[in-house]
């Protein structure tokens, strides 16, 4: 009896835990508190991250039912009252092959789609743009190797001005990196000093960074908007003042803030296409 009892609290709380996750409110680019799912991905590897995650929920919950199940059935089934003269028996052939054989292959169904992920996260085929990512401690440096070299560093706003300019507390930046919708962006990210790590859960896109060493990822993202992340690899004292904010924009929107970004950030030898434009506004 004690047994039965001792699983129902086990079982109450799956439960009321499932219930929260499918009733927690939709995230759309910062935490939350008490958030308890992903937010909302807006790119194609977040999707797949998405169905990835969905499908080991499924077996681990599979699994975690398939054996509290089978505890209670030999409970009951070879309790003392029922069994006076307990089995001896120490080893079952049957047995032994079905756990060997049955984990492999429910490891080799989640092998093919973590393979598959981990491929397609991997790299851009053919990037409409490079963006690289130089980690320091503790802010950022962005630099658009298409746009002539436009580099330009990123720190963190204290909390008041972080509330004027409307971001979270500890995640509002003075220079966001921008990027336009709907591209394939190559993510390159290195370190100046030590490991960092490059991470913004909107995106999909967690990549360490490593001084001597260009990491590549990428991304495509499909809804304009401001996503939050942060640096997720313990990098020294300040390494929790180290947000990182993206803002995507529509083409047209993205082309008039990166010439005036070409502007603001004083390249050293500007096209002359942009001297003309500076010299027309």
């Amino acid at each position: 009896m004690r047994v039965v009892t001792g699983f129902r609290a086990p079982l109450a709380f799956t439960v009321v835990a499932l219930l929260l996750l499918v009733a927690a409110p939709v995230m759309a680019s910062q935490p939350t508190p008490w958030q308890l799912n992903f937010q909302d991905f807006v790119t194609p590897v977040g999707a797949l991250v998405d169905d990835f995650h969905t499908l080991l929920l499924v077996v681990e919950f599979g699994i975690a039912i398939f054996v509290f199940l089978l505890l209670a059935y030999t409970c009951y089934r070879f309790r003392a009252a029922s069994n006076p003269n307990p089995s001896k028996t120490t080893h079952n052939t049957l047995i032994e092959v079905l756990w060997t054989v049955i984990p492999v292959v429910i490891l080799v169904i989640i092998a093919v789609p973590s393979f598959k992920l981990l491929y397609f996260m991997d790299k851009a085929e053919n990037p409409d743009m490079t963006i690289k990512v130089t980690a320091n401690q503790w802010y950022w440096d962005y630099e658009y190797p298409d746009q002539e070299g436009l580099t330009f560093s990123s720190t963190m706003l204290d909390a008041e001005d972080a509330k004027a300019a409307g971001d979270p507390r500890l995640l509002g930046v003075d220079n966001p990196l921008v990027v336009p919708v709907g591209q394939n962006i190559q993510v390159l990210v290195t370190s100046n000093d030590v490991m960092h790590s490059f991470f913004v859960p909107s995106l999909a896109v967690q990549i360490y960074g490593i001084s001597g060493r260009a990491n590549e990822t990428w991304m495509r993202i499909d809804k304009a908007g401001t996503y939050y992340g942060q640096c997720n690899q313990i990098c020294g004292v300040n390494h929790s003042f180290m947000p990182i904010k993206v803002i995507a924009m529509e083409e047209a929107e993205y082309a008039q803030w990166l010439l005036k970004a070409k502007q603001e950030f004083a390249m050293d030898n500007p096209s002359p296409e942009l001297k003309l434009a500076a010299a027309s506004q």
